[in-house]
């Protein structure tokens, strides 16, 4: 009769799947809320029982060793399906329960995420959430989240998705800064203001401002004496009376209701649809995931 497998082997062959999956300890410490300790425990004894070194270390980094690599897949798989067995026992319970674990950019998740969070925290007191704000796409099945929100177009996968409303972008600036120089009419007219703009952190590429003018979209680069890499900045430099830049709608409806920034050359702005709730597939029942987009899907 074959052995059974023990209690500390199957956390060891956890640890393990994250650990060779992130390529950390730290990392597969974050994804499973444990100490990075705790994860280099659970792989040393794994390996003991096993007689087979798994991991390459050195001070920095971990790599899998040649049986390592052999073995690490069928732990990914032990690992997916254990999640699929936690996730089938939620969905028989009727109530959302449990941590519910997000991913966003950061734009997404300060000014769409973030605010549904105390009501829906109020709606559902049995579930606690996890949000995690990055500016680099995550895996959702690597890192076991539960649900993410994407701006851009998104590739073929066997991620469930769903769209949400569509983001309307448009140039913005401070009632003191229009006071001062005059409101352009058309988008010929930056080129004799004071303009803000976005540098992209990944690719090092300057924002295209883009623009509805005769019927068809144009893009055009502005030239600016500032420019930052953070969406934020762009916003509250332009509230400031630094000139014009432009920005999502959902990101400025707090200034603009304040009265700090109005809209400018508005009969030109775009509207883009490519706002996207994503999940994985075993994700689908899970009674929290499923009320947090209802919320999402509500309020975008």
């Amino acid at each position: 009769m074959k052995e059974q497998i023990g209690f500390e082997s199957l956390t060891g062959l956890i640890a393990f799947a994250r650990a060779g999956s992130l390529g950390s300890y730290t990392a597969a410490a974050r994804a499973l809320s444990v100490s990075p300790s705790a994860i280099s425990k659970s792989v040393q004894r794994l390996e003991r029982q096993l007689g087979v070194s798994l991991f390459t270390r050195t001070t920095r980094s971990i790599t899998l060793t040649n049986e390592g690599r052999d073995l690490h897949e069928r732990a990914l798989k032990l690992l997916r399906d254990a999640e699929e067995i936690e996730q089938a026992a939620k969905a028989a319970r009727s109530d959302p329960a449990g941590t519910l674990r997000i991913a966003a950019s950061f734009p997404i998740g300060l000014h769409v995420i973030a605010p549904l969070l105390p009501g829906f925290r109020a709606r559902h007191r049995k579930v606690s959430i996890d949000l995690r704000l990055s500016d680099h796409k995550v895996d959702l099945i690597e890192e076991g989240i539960d649900l993410a929100v994407r701006i851009g177009d998104l590739p073929d996968s066997s991620l469930l998705s769903r769209k949400l409303s569509p983001q309307r972008l448009c140039c913005y600036a401070s009632p003191d800064y229009l006071a001062a120089t005059g409101t352009p009419s058309h988008p010929d007219e930056l080129q004799s203001h004071e303009t803000v703009n976005l540098r992209y952190q990944s690719s090092g590429q300057l924002f295209r401002w883009p623009f509805r003018i005769g019927g068809r979209d144009v893009e055009i680069v502005p030239p600016s004496a500032i420019v930052v890499d953070a969406s934020e900045a762009v916003i509250s430099a332009v509230a400031a009376g630094a000139g014009i830049g432009m920005a999502t709608s959902f990101m400025v409806a707090p200034w603009v209701k304040r009265g700090e920034l109005v809209p400018v050359l508005s009969d030109f702005a775009v509207e883009r649809h490519n706002i996207t709730a994503v999940w994985p597939q075993n994700r689908r029942t899970n009674p929290a995931v499923r009320a947090f987009l209802d919320m999402l899907t509500e309020a975008t």
